[in-house]
């Protein structure tokens, strides 16, 4: 059974704005200052485990340069051009369809593009041992990561009993909780973050979906005649959008009798705002966390600040805010009010 990787590169980033924007959201940036962007980043760390013949992006139709320009080597026909963002369900659904048709017996896993991985090597064994239970049947797995703290901007995946070794039947997911809610399920345990990646045969997502997300099937049968033939984004274009809009979780794991949970700590974060950077990212002796070699601080403290490199920037006095530099446009704005990020830009 060959693996084949699955990477979701839709996003918009719209929280990490102003370095992320809709022309070049944050899974095309290098945000962490490490050389790579965030789509090569989760490119990078499948290598050894899966073949580049076998990768696949699914993406939208106005970022098919930038995913050709930074993952080079990808067969185009790989590159699946979505006309508008449906949220997950229809996009499993695509590439999976398209994925049985060239192979059949293929075995999958779903990586979202944007999302950050510290210790490669715990990764790859997570991976490799998922592969082999989903291998062994009609089972659907995702990946929880071992809560470190009691974080309210994760949704949560309550564990069942233990399958075999290390593996769980899936309880329950629940959605982001408050704070007291999250400590519960600290001290309870059993209790993963919901990752967003996912694992399976494409046979067995295939059927799932046929089962549970059946308006979402159809389309996909009347777009099969046309996958990997001259007409298919024609056809795409004409009937994605028909799809019902929603996510895999709603559509398919809250429903599938064969969903498990394998908990994992990889050093994992969705990189989600400012504040996840600034956890991230090493601090100075006063919490400052800095991405830039031309930043002068000076009795400052708590702050989140990315400029581009070359960039002189002197700052003082400012406490807990997130100062971000790109393309001639400044933010700074208080951590505390990251959420608001994505109301303030066009």
């Amino acid at each position: 059974m060959a693996k084949h990787l699955v990477i979701m590169a839709g996003g918009i980033g719209s929280r990490f704005w102003p370095m992320s924007t809709p022309q070049k959201p944050k899974q095309f940036i290098d945000i962490t200052g490490c050389g790579r962007t965030m789509i090569q980043q989760t490119f990078d760390r499948f290598d050894g485990i899966i073949d580049i013949d076998h990768v696949w992006v699914v993406t939208s139709a106005s970022f098919k340069e930038l995913v050709a320009e930074q993952l080079t080597g990808i067969n185009p026909q790989h590159i699946l051009l979505e006309p508008c963002m449906r949220n997950t369900a229809p996009c499993v659904a695509y590439v999976s369809w398209k994925i049985q048709k060239e192979d059949p017996e293929a075995l999958i896993v779903v990586a979202p593009s944007d999302h950050l991985v510290m210790k490669t090597d715990a990764f790859k064994a997570a991976i490799a041992k998922g592969f082999e239970f989903v291998a062994q049947g009609d089972r659907i797995l995702t990946l929880g990561m071992t809560p470190t703290r009691p974080e309210t901007g994760y949704g949560y995946i309550e564990q069942g009993t233990e399958a075999c070794p290390g593996i769980f039947n899936l309880a329950a997911f629940r959605e982001k909780p408050d704070l007291q809610t999250a400590i519960s399920y600290l001290e309870k345990g059993g209790y993963t973050w919901n990752s967003g990646m996912f694992m399976w045969s494409a046979a067995t997502i295939v059927e799932e979906l046929r089962k549970y997300a059946s308006q979402i099937a159809g389309v996909m049968d009347q777009i099969l005649p046309a996958m990997f033939t001259d007409r298919e984004q024609e056809v795409v274009n004409e009937l994605f959008p028909t799809c019902e809009k929603i996510s895999i979780d709603y559509a398919v794991m809250e429903k599938t009798q064969v969903a498990f949970v394998q908990p994992a700590e990889f050093g994992w974060s969705d990189l989600g705002t400012w504040g996840s950077l600034h956890t991230l990212t090493a601090h100075d002796d006063a919490d400052n966390a800095v991405i830039g070699d031309s930043v002068r601080m000076i009795e400052a403290s708590g702050n989140m600040v990315k400029v581009p490199d070359g960039k002189q920037v002197v700052i003082q006095g400012l406490k807990n805010c997130i100062v971000s530099e790109h393309n001639g446009v400044l933010l700074i704005c208080q951590l505390s009010e990251e959420q608001r990020i994505k109301e303030w830009h066009d």
